[in-house]
């Protein structure tokens, strides 16, 4: 049995960032007319009154939208609630988490160049970095992020630091302060993916992380109806991407989809606290059961990384013994559906056994040594009871 210890304290989480946030994304000034809600600018293009405002607007004298592959008003209140949220001066939407990912990165890192990567992290970033940038000539060298020696070592002469703290399946923690000391001191931007904390329970820019992404089909929508990301950071780091590469790759958000990452915005301090207390529940219930090894959990984690957290996500997995049938467990979960994505309102499933199958020899958990008993809960907003008793039976079902 998983012998973990547990430094969990829910008596001291998450009120000051909730509080802040919920007013942040529950009150609005009027909009046009009055609406309560903004408008949906279904639009592909703005016009001029005349020769002079198209003019000015093109060389950036005046601030109008010209085009949606660009600006749209709708999605540009999204980029400002985000960036808000973040304590960042802009954000960037995109059509999904790997747009975003594509075109920061990128926009930052050349032919001939290299970055330091945390290993484990999100398998379709791996994808990016082995599969396309290799025809870039840009060189991603992955790193134990959890050791800030290791960081130090590898970062010299890269021209990005890309962290995700915690990882994507064995939910790793870095210690961001530290770690973007060491890159600030060399020169090196720096990037993150907090889409498992959210802006509600983790903020890197007030921890010197210079870019922070976003998978917004998470947590900031809420309701798995949307895809989408996000990135935000300084104004002159956000200019830098739209420059280089965000029009020309033409990975837009579109104003239908801002709109409801929008309306998702807004119940996001409501449905956190309960993905987290019912993930902790659930976690403590497995730490204890005797077919579970161990639980990879922030909440079990002792590493400075920890202080950054206000809070915890409904995400996390856990490794099941040898005389656990994995595939019988699984199938036997009526209430967790085997799903991909995570951070809706549903409680879903994924088995390191069948990932580690996915795209053989350019995937993440193979690379780093996901152990194949590795399960990934996400858990939803259903009645925490009810799943620990799907769990339960789950279980009963899955002796070998």
């Amino acid at each position: 049995m998983n012998e973990q210890p547990n430094t969990f304290d829910p008596a001291s989480l998450a009120s000051d960032y909730l509080g802040e946030a919920a007013t942040l994304l529950a009150h609005d000034d009027p909009f046009p007319g009055g609406a309560v809600v903004p408008p949906i600018y279904q639009t592909s293009l703005f016009t001029f009154a005349n020769y002079a405002d198209m003019a000015d607007t093109f060389a950036g004298r005046r601030k109008q939208p010209i085009y949606s592959r660009g600006d749209n008003p709708t999605v540009m209140e999204f980029e400002a609630r985000v960036a808000a949220l973040e304590g960042a001066e802009a954000a960037r939407g995109f059509s999904s988490g790997m747009a975003a990912i594509s075109a920061t990165v990128l926009a930052f890192v050349g032919a001939g160049e290299r970055m330091v990567a945390v290993r484990n992290c999100y398998g379709d970033a791996y994808r990016l970095f082995e599969r396309l940038f290799p025809r870039l000539n840009i060189k991603v060298d992955y790193v134990d992020g959890s050791d800030p020696d290791a960081v130090a070592a590898a970062i010299p002469g890269a021209k990005l630091l890309y962290l995700e703290s915690p990882t994507s399946m064995m939910f790793e923690l870095q210690d961001l302060e530290h770690l973007t000391r060491l890159a600030k001191e060399q020169g090196i931007v720096t990037t993150i993916d907090n889409s498992w904390a959210s802006p509600v329970f983790q903020k890197p820019i007030t921890h010197g992380v210079d870019l922070v992404l976003h998978s917004a089909s998470k947590y900031l929508s809420g309701h798995s109806d949307t895809v989408a990301g996000v990135v935000a950071g300084s104004a002159a780091h956000i200019k830098h991407i739209n420059e280089q590469t965000y029009s020309q790759l033409g990975g837009k958000l579109s104003p239908f989809e801002g709109w409801l990452l929008l309306r998702g915005l807004r119940t996001l301090p409501l449905r956190l606290p309960h993905h987290m207390k019912s993930g902790l529940t659930i976690a403590e219930r497995l730490k204890a059961h005797g077919k579970v090894e161990r639980v990879n959990h922030p909440a079990y984690s002792n590493h400075p990384g920890k202080k950054t957290l206000a809070g915890y996500a409904g995400l996390f997995s856990f490794e099941v013994t040898e005389d656990v049938d994995i595939p019988a467990f699984v199938d036997a979960l009526k209430l967790f559906r085997i799903g991909v994505s995570w951070g809706g309102h549903e409680s879903l499933v994924v088995p390191a056994k069948a990932s580690l199958e996915q795209t053989p020899g350019i995937n993440s958990m193979a690379r780093f040594g996901v152990s194949p008993r590795t399960i990934r809960f996400n858990v939803g907003l259903e009645n925490v009871e009810d799943l620990w008793a799907d769990i339960a039976q789950a279980f009963d079902k899955s002796k070998k």
